[in-house]
């Protein structure tokens, strides 16, 4: 399994020079800025930037590539940063290729409307929104507009069922909304969500270390202007798989037509385990029609590389990577791992968290370079002396508090 490199310089559970920023919850925006190079890591870069109060200055942003600079996506996620924060400041040079930004205070707000690119799905906006509006000055709600199902992201329907859930650990539960609005597939999109967060005072510590038994296995199959069949067809597929090894299993249809989906014809599966600890996983893939023949190509599933040419390919492939999520042990799966990394970092300073988690993915292994970075916290990595195939990260949290939320 991947290992960050070693986190040299900096004790076990935290670093000296974070603590005078903790106890207001946001380092000074007059230290020096932190320079990266590349456009990999840019959402999270900019997140923690946000959080921390740290200037960011990110250079050599694709600039041998035929189109250099920030994509779509890139530049759409920033102008969501400025509409959510008041007194940010973005600075992008002629060529698009260097990013200069410096934080300011997340306001959060009520009635916010976004439309974002068709390039990527809406969650990848959607989970570096959950990243900062608990730590807003006032709940979030907000719409966003373009692909609910598609591309390399998890699909709407994840972030509902496996990636909220995950802030109830940390406290965040109440007045928490999502709801998908409209269905909208590539290439064209046209869906659109709301998503609605609380604000919190302090993240508190948690220790998640057993992930249980899975006792049961809820879905989604969903079709937009393409024959109901299709998804009963995934659901046969991905049950035929699925009850070889747990009975309790049920997935729902959702067929959009007419006004209720964009203008793109598609159809997809998304899967999620709950165990006996409360711990969830889940898998996703969807086919996308390319041209008049009725061609689908995944844009995402148990192998990239591979076409779903039928909704039982698709099935079949999402059932398979859910049992591979499944055998990797750990309290998530690989794709919410620096979630959880990001608000263990979080957590006030009363006692140490603690996570047990499978192999680290590259996001999971960044996010703690960059929580380091940023939050001068350290990871201590121990392997799991129970199971090989696992390991334990515990960290002393940097105390990070919303000072816009009154404790009276």
């Amino acid at each position: 399994w991947l290992k960050p490199p070693p986190l040299t310089g900096l004790p076990a559970f935290g670093a000296p020079a974070a603590c005078a920023a903790r106890a207001s919850g946001a380092m000074s925006t007059t230290s020096a800025p932190l320079r990266y190079r590349g456009s990999n890591w840019l959402r999270q870069r900019l997140c923690l930037s946000t959080v921390s109060g740290r200037p960011v200055v990110i250079s050599d942003i694709r600039p041998k590539d035929e189109h250099p600079g920030l994509r779509d996506f890139e530049a759409s996620f920033v102008r969501l940063l400025d509409k959510i924060c008041d007194g940010a400041e973005v600075s992008i040079d002629e060529t698009g290729t260097t990013l200069r930004y410096k934080p300011g205070q997340i306001m959060g707000g009520d009635g916010i409307v976004h439309t974002c690119p068709n390039s990527r799905c809406l969650t990848y906006f959607l989970e570096g929104l959950m990243l900062l509006a608990p730590l807003a000055k006032s709940p979030l709600s907000i719409r966003l507009r373009g692909v609910t199902n598609g591309g390399p992201d998890p699909s709407c329907d994840t972030f509902r069922t496996a990636t909220l859930p995950l802030l109830a650990k940390f406290g965040i539960s109440e007045q928490l909304v999502f709801k998908v609005l409209k269905r909208g597939a590539q290439p064209d999109g046209g869906g659109e969500v709301f998503f609605s967060c609380p604000t919190v005072k302090k993240i508190a510590p948690v220790e998640v270390l057993d992930e249980g038994r899975v006792k049961r296995v809820r879905g989604v199959a969903y079709t937009t202007r393409v024959s109901p069949q299709f998804a009963a067809r995934m659901v046969d597929s991905a049950r035929g798989v699925l009850n070889d090894f747990l009975p309790d299993v049920w997935i729902y249809s959702d067929h959009s037509k007419g006004a209720q989906c964009g203008v793109s014809p598609g159809y997809g599966l998304t899967l999620v385990t709950e165990s006996l600890t409360g711990c969830f996983k889940s898998a996703d893939a969807c086919a996308e029609i390319h041209d008049e023949t009725g061609e689908a190509r995944t844009k995402k599933g148990a192998d990239a590389g591979d076409s779903l040419m039928t909704p039982e390919d698709v099935g079949v492939a999402v059932a398979k990577r859910l049992l591979a999520e499944i055998d990797l042990d750990g309290v998530v799966d690989t794709a919410h791992q620096a979630i959880v990394l990001y608000f263990l970092s979080l957590a006030e300073e009363i006692r140490p968290s603690r996570v047990r988690l499978s192999k680290l993915s590259p996001a999971g292994a960044q996010m703690m370079r960059h929580i380091r970075d940023f939050f001068g916290v350290a990871f201590k990595i121990r392997e799991d002396s129970g199971d090989a195939g696992t390991v334990v990260l515990s960290c002393l949290g940097a105390g990070i508090s919303n000072s816009a939320r009154r404790t009276f």
